[in-house]
């Protein structure tokens, strides 16, 4: 808080009086980042799409300074910046329907597949090695994690009940 009053050249109780604790500014933080005009990509065929849309994770994801990952770990801190994250990811995922309905359009997937769930699993392991593990970002990742979702959504795993 201390860091953000200096910046905007403001004594720290403005702050605090704006925000009342670090989990104010960031649920401030995050549903700004909600108010964009952001799409997924197109690139005409599932796995491509869902490759484009890892990439951008891995590189907000290895961006320096980590503010993603901030934003995450924060939100294990403060309810206001949980509840803020979720909505965010909730549009997110939402935004990324189109790629399911595209792909079930261009016959690359069945009827009745599960946009969530396909999204989920294609998405997963980035969280999972960049945000659990830590690894570095490898370069393969992204392809790879939208390949096996691809290829599980074409065999109809994310489609009927759990």
């Amino acid at each position: 808080m201390e860091a953000v009053a200096a910046r905007a050249g403001v004594h720290r109780a403005t702050v605090y009086r704006r925000w009342g604790d670090v989990g104010g500014l960031l649920a401030d933080v995050l549903d700004a980042a909600g108010d964009d005009d952001w799409r997924p990509p197109d690139t005409g065929s599932l796995e491509g799409d869902l490759a484009a849309l890892n990439e951008e994770i891995q590189t907000a994801m290895a961006a320096e300074p980590p503010i993603m990952a901030a934003l995450i770990a924060a939100s294990f801190r403060s309810g206001k910046a949980a509840r803020a994250q979720r909505r965010l990811w909730e549009d997110r995922y939402t935004r990324c329907e189109i790629v399911v309905g595209r792909a079930v359009r261009r016959g690359e997937l069945p009827p009745g597949t599960d946009a969530r769930r396909l999204l989920v699993a294609a998405t997963a392991p980035l969280y999972h090695e960049l945000v659990l593990l830590r690894t570095p970002p490898d370069p393969r990742l992204p392809g790879q994690a939208a390949r096996a979702a691809a290829l599980a959504a074409a065999a109809g795993a994310f489609t009927g009940p759990l």
